[in-house]
């Protein structure tokens, strides 16, 4: 009984201090394996960094050690002296006698990728309890400003942070890391056919104009209702997950090599219609009679093998109708751990909810909501966006940046807008009476020229140019697809 209340009179913080998971032996052999042999560093660079190491003082030895390895000058108890010697904490643990004394109790050099490992994972371990603990003490803590669910949502987000980083928060990153960042992604451009940067739409003009779908990118995609907008979506979700394949990337780690896998937040259709339409455009049969059931033998046939053929597709459907940003995120998180995730595409942006009760801070809140998940995931995210109606009362129907609904937000946050508009559309709703017949003759001439023709404008582009994109469009298969120029009608260039 006396040792028990013992205990219980030992301070909180002395009890979380000595059960905090912790190798100080192996943090030992691992700084005394370096300044023995310098090669060493390079075998433990990749898993573990200065944050990983439980003693301060051992993590600015590591962190003074790996900066001089980087500049290819010597690491070793001596030159570590000269940056250390007004070191408090290695004053406490002896001085600069202590480094002597690392590099002498250092057995092999052997082990050390299995020490740098238990370094790494007992430093996981320790962010796990100490994320538990927020957790707790935030569930324990009844306040009116936090709701359970958003608790929920934080958490999951850490969770995410931790398995995918190898820490919860990740700060400053140096220009040396960024730079070296942005010529690994210049090289896998190089190497890639095309000189895509990004994941191909499968619209070659398209992927010209935009060097591919890029990471952590915001595009958003917006039109008046039946210019194709949600179509031209579908047909990028399908192009990008029917082209998917896994390998071993330029950096040596397994991934996805091409294509990409595909989360569809479809918040207007049902899964069943998008899928509907996916199953048109690849069978090539017009989606009202898959509807309606009216097909023929031969286009029922090819309606099967179509739907066989995608069953291995990559490519994932939430039709939860109003979802709220949050959710959305913590959904898309979840989709990555489990299949992995390389284009987000959400069906539409004005159909998702916020927190804020003025509609254009909710429109703000939601717009930096779908950026940050991009920036997070590292992932492109496709947001459709609906067009106010001033755009009818122009005589000039191509769209415009201000004609974004709730505009200020959207086109601040995006990295990239593109506008889907078919002339065609509105021409067609110009037709004169039949006893017209100059005006007759001159509307044929025109609807003839535009049939099947769409622009994609793109009115903003932060890492490239702004322009127009001319696209074929089948309207019964509601596919988009590369326009054939004039001079490629004889099947000279077989890209298109």
């Amino acid at each position: 009984m006396n040792e028990i209340s013992n205990i219980e009179q030992v301070p909180a913080q002395v009890q979380n201090a000595d059960t905090m998971p912790h190798s100080v032996e192996a943090e030992q052999q691992l700084l005394g394996a370096i300044l023995t042999n310098n090669d060493v560093y390079d075998r433990v660079a990749s898993v573990i960094g200065p944050q990983h190491f439980y003693d301060p003082v051992h993590a600015r030895i590591y962190e003074i050690a790996a900066a001089r390895i980087a500049k290819n000058a010597l690491a070793s108890p001596v030159t570590l002296k000269a940056f250390m010697e007004d070191d408090e904490g290695l004053k406490e643990l002896g001085g600069p006698a202590y480094l002597v004394n690392l590099a002498a109790a250092s057995i092999s050099a052997f082990a050390v990728r299995d020490y740098a490992q238990m370094i790494y994972d007992l430093a996981i371990r320790r962010e796990l309890i100490g994320l538990g603990r927020d957790i707790s003490d935030k569930a324990a803590k009844v306040d009116v400003a936090s709701e359970p669910r958003e608790q929920i949502v934080e958490a999951e987000q850490k969770l995410y942070k931790l398995s995918e980083q190898g820490q919860t928060e990740s700060g400053f990153v140096s220009f040396l890391k960024a730079v070296t960042e942005a010529v690994n992604t210049a090289n896998a451009a190089y190497q890639r056919d095309g000189g895509l940067a990004g994941v191909s739409t499968g619209l070659i003009d398209l992927d010209k104009k935009l060097g591919g779908l890029h990471p952590s990118d915001l595009l958003i995609l917006a039109g008046r209702p039946s210019m194709g907008k949600t179509s031209l979506a579908t047909n990028i979700a399908f192009n990008v997950a029917k082209a998917y394949k896994k390998g071993i990337r330029p950096d040596g780690t397994e991934g996805t090599i091409q294509g990409g896998v595909v989360g569809f937040y479809s918040l207007e259709m049902s899964s069943e219609q998008l899928a509907a339409r996916i199953l048109s455009e690849a069978a090539e049969v017009p989606s009202e009679q898959i509807r309606r059931g009216d097909m023929t033998e031969t286009e029922f046939r090819r309606f099967v093998d179509a739907a066989k053929s995608l069953e291995a597709c990559p490519l994932f459907i939430d039709d939860t109708p109003a979802l709220p940003i949050s959710q959305l995120a913590a959904r898309a998180r979840r989709l990555k751990r489990t299949h992995g995730l390389d284009l987000l595409i959400i069906d539409y942006l004005q159909l998702c909810r916020g927190t804020a009760e003025n509609r254009v801070q909710e429109i703000g809140e939601i717009s930096m909501g779908m950026k940050a998940i991009a920036k997070e995931l590292n992932i492109p995210v496709i947001a459709l966006s609906q067009l106010s109606r001033t755009v009818e009362s122009r005589d000039d129907k191509r769209p415009q940046l201000s004609d974004l609904r709730e505009s200020g937000s959207i086109e601040q946050d995006a990295d990239v807008v593109m506008f889907v508009f078919r002339e065609e559309y509105y021409v067609e709703r110009e037709k004169p009476s039949d006893d017209r017949l100059e005006e007759m003759a001159a509307w044929q001439e025109r609807m003839e020229r535009l049939h099947a023709r769409a622009e994609v404008i793109i009115g903003k582009q932060r890492h490239g140019p702004i322009g127009t994109v001319d696209l074929s469009f089948e309207g019964q298969f509601t596919r988009f697809g590369n326009l054939a120029k004039p001079w490629q009608q004889d099947g000279a260039d077989e890209g298109y």
